[in-house]
């Protein structure tokens, strides 16, 4: 019989200051922001062991790539102080110290989600309790609602053969007078 293996993942998590100044440089003021968040990932990759150095490896947070655009695509910051953690393959990249917009950001979201999650019980509830056995007075209803329905499209079949049968007549409409200057 084969011997069974136990995948062992590894979860390695380190602190890193990453200069991006030197690599926002190289690039136009319009390219900036972005080149800084791939400068985050090849630094990652290299000092976070993935060996293939495959960039979608490496996922940035939200909020990281948040303080990265606070001040817009020419003005990235000149150094970022992140929190690496390695699962396996997949590294994870968060910001250690929030600028206090991005904080308030998060919090702002955090209530958001707080409040759905209320929310959510009591339609879950009430979409539970819909489906239950109509009762005969609804059932009544829905048949009249269908009748009425159905007796107005018979009504309007009937009218258009009707209309069909009857022989049209050129009937002489009175012209509209015309123009003086075109009489002449």
């Amino acid at each position: 019989m084969a011997k069974k293996t136990e995948t062992k993942t590894e979860i390695i998590e380190r602190e890193y200051i990453i200069p991006l100044r030197r690599q926002w440089h190289k690039v136009p003021k319009y390219r900036r922001a972005p080149k800084a968040a791939r400068a985050i990932r090849e630094f990652l990759v290299r000092h976070m062991k993935i060996r293939d150095r495959d960039l979608k490896k490496i996922k940035l947070d939200k909020y990281l790539n948040q303080a990265l655009w606070l001040r817009g695509i020419k003005k990235p910051p000149a150094k970022i102080r992140v929190k690496a953690i390695k699962e396996g393959e997949i590294v994870r990249v968060e910001l250690v110290n929030m600028p206090e917009k991005i904080k308030y950001r998060k919090q702002k979201q955090e209530k958001l989600v707080e409040t759905s999650d209320k929310k959510k019980p009591k339609k879950i509830i009430e979409q539970e309790v819909k489906p239950e056995e109509k009762t005969e007075e609804k059932k009544e209803e829905e048949e009249k609602k269908s009748s009425v329905v159905e007796a107005g499209k018979e009504l309007e079949k009937t009218a258009a053969k009707q209309m069909k049968h009857q022989v049209k007549t050129d009937a002489k409409q009175p012209k509209r007078q015309q123009r003086v200057a075109l009489q002449k």
